[in-house]
């Protein structure tokens, strides 16, 4: 029975969803490769300090 309601609820989402337009996109795309970005930033000061710690 969860399967029917499942089905039911994104018939639903189609109905209402959107295509973005060219500015929501455009925002969308900077914050995802600013997050990337950020994640990436974190990612390698972790690693130099960790490198750094077994070197002492």
């Amino acid at each position: 029975m969860k399967l029917i309601e499942f089905f039911k609820s994104v018939k639903t989402l189609m109905k209402v969803a959107k295509k973005p337009s060219r500015t929501e996109f455009m925002i969308a795309l900077k914050i995802t490769f600013l997050g990337i970005i950020v994640l990436g930033a974190i990612a390698f000061i972790v690693r130099f300090v960790a490198l750094a710690l077994q070197t002492i």
